[in-house]
């Protein structure tokens, strides 16, 4: 396990480099969308319609904010549970996404498809919302805005703190970080 300063956008390239329980400190870009916005842009891409955001390499977090505090970009912004964008993340990996970041587990199927996709999944940390805020320097709506806080939006983020969850070669860090505890 390491500790990774890592520049988001990121490649397919660089997340098969990020390992189960390395830490992770994210700078650059990432697009938060919940559920609602994962069900409209499947829904979208059903039709034949184009997306409103090119996902290539790009890391969905799972967010639904709250609103923002006078002279901050965000309010709360906490990771939503990921489970419930699992029907909906083969599409998203279709998209050519590189990472997501939640929290608790993924299905056996998405497991599966980010294997053999390469696309790495993260966890926030959920009763850290109010301190994750202070890592999103921007918050900027890019889709979807009747959706208020589930609609798409892309995150400018400095230090943004994550732990790889599941790598790309399907090592399973709630798996692993268990074991030697099942074990007293």
């Amino acid at each position: 396990m390491a500790e990774v300063k890592l520049q988001a956008p990121f490649t397919k390239e660089t997340a098969k480099t990020l390992k189960a329980g390395d830490t992770v400190l994210i700078t650059g870009t990432i697009i938060a969308a919940r559920d609602a916005a994962h069900k409209a842009m499947t829904e979208a891409l059903a039709r034949g319609e184009k997306l409103p955001v090119d996902f290539t390499n790009q890391t969905i977090y799972y967010l639904g904010p709250s609103p923002a505090k006078p002279g901050h970009a965000i309010g709360s912004a906490g990771p939503t549970t990921s489970g419930r964008m699992d029907k909906y993340t083969p599409t998203m990996i279709d998209q050519g996404i590189s990472g997501m970041i939640g929290k608790g587990y993924r299905s056996k199927e998405v497991m599966d498809y980010m294997l053999k996709n390469g696309v790495v999944y993260m966890v926030a940390v959920g009763g850290a919302a109010a301190l994750i805020s202070n890592c999103i320097k921007k918050y900027e709506v890019l889709a979807y805005p009747e959706l208020g806080p589930e609609a798409v939006a892309r995150l400018t983020v400095e230090n943004f703190p994550a732990i790889v969850a599941i790598d790309c070669e399907g090592n399973n860090y709630y798996e692993e970080g268990q074991k030697p505890y099942k074990e007293i």
